[in-house]
């Protein structure tokens, strides 16, 4: 009770955002600690693909450079991309996966998470997609007593048959090379010296900025976002009720100051362009990786995934050429290959 009342007051004083959020005790917490953890419930952060300690809308990173909303064609394009969206079932028979030999696929898989983190969903579109058996931990972003274990204080944590991993991109590039030894994967995305390195890294420094000004703008979407969270995440019942409220608030006041940061000026009309760009770098082709996806195809689609079905996320659909992709996307990455303990 104490650490819920702890936490309403700490997300309604305001302040700015300490830089290393993301590195804040795990059990024995000190006062400064525990306000730190209890803000982080309210942002609910992860670790982004590079070595930024920032939540996953703090990232210092520079964006690249993004072409224009189609809005002329928003229209007739977002209705056929909202009607396509009701036929996935149809296109997870067209569009096949090919799973990796039996004997290149890990058999102890075990994810360390939050529900709602993109990072965190970057890396289970990658294991759904190859259909490679996980079981999941969720982090309680308060205490992280599930990660007491480890140094590195942020999620996502993947440990492979013994073997920890972290960082969202690492992560997949190592499992990459494990489950696909011929095919030669960076060990970062930083090098632009590929189409799919480079909008892995656009993922990562762009559309996330987009996500949390759109899911917290105005009190509505605030609360619809918060109750995905707490109901997904692993928080007590009194931590679940004063989250959802105290940091729906909170989140509605930082994400005006986001905008600022960012140079966004019509939340919406960002996330529609961020859309309308990927789509554009498909130039036509069913994914970004041709007729099946690659890894900045399952980067953009993980990170989507958790607004999908918030105000935010149809609203894009609806208003953008995505959802035929979007579309393709979930059927071939198809259900969720996690195993339930």
């Amino acid at each position: 009770m104490r650490r819920s009342q702890s936490l309403a007051t700490y997300l309604l004083r305001g302040g700015s955002v300490p830089a290393a959020i993301d590195g804040c005790a795990g059990s024995s917490v000190t006062l400064n600690q525990q306000q730190h953890s209890l803000r982080q419930v309210a942002l609910y952060s992860s670790s982004s693909s590079g070595n930024s300690r920032f939540p996953w809308w703090f990232s210092p990173k520079t964006s690249l450079p993004y072409s224009g909303y189609h809005s002329g064609s928003t229209i007739s394009s977002g209705f056929a991309g909202a009607v396509s969206f009701s036929v996935a079932a149809a296109s997870s028979s067209v569009y096949a996966k090919e799973p990796p030999s039996s004997e290149l696929i890990p058999k102890d898989v075990i994810l360390y998470q939050y529900e709602a983190c993109p990072f965190c969903n970057k890396v289970k579109a990658f294991l759904d997609y190859y259909d490679i058996p996980y079981k999941i931990v969720e982090v309680n972003p308060i205490s992280k007593k599930e990660i007491k274990w480890s140094e590195y204080k942020k999620v996502p944590i993947l440990t492979v048959d013994g073997e920890h991993m972290v960082d969202s991109s690492a992560i997949i590039n190592k499992l990459e090379s494990r489950i696909h030894p011929e095919r030669l994967v960076a060990s970062t995305p930083d090098k632009d010296d590929d189409e799919e390195n480079k909008w892995r890294r656009w993922v990562d420094n762009h559309l996330v900025h987009m996500l949390s000004p759109n899911i917290y703008r105005n009190a509505s979407e605030a609360l619809e976002s918060f109750d995905y969270i707490t109901s997904k995440g692993n928080f007590s019942f009194m931590e679940k009720v004063t989250a959802k409220y105290a940091g729906a608030v909170a989140m509605y006041f930082v994400s005006k100051n986001l905008k600022k940061k960012y140079n966004i000026t019509d939340e919406r009309a960002s996330l529609y362009e961020a859309a309308e760009t990927w789509v554009d770098a498909l130039g036509g082709r069913q994914f970004l990786g041709g007729t099946k996806p690659n890894l900045a195809d399952l980067a953009v689609f993980g990170v989507l995934r958790p607004i999908r079905y918030l105000r935010s996320g149809k609203d894009m659909v609806e208003h953008t050429r995505i959802g035929e992709w979007y579309t393709r996307m979930e059927g071939v990455v198809g259900v969720s290959s996690r195993i339930t303990v």
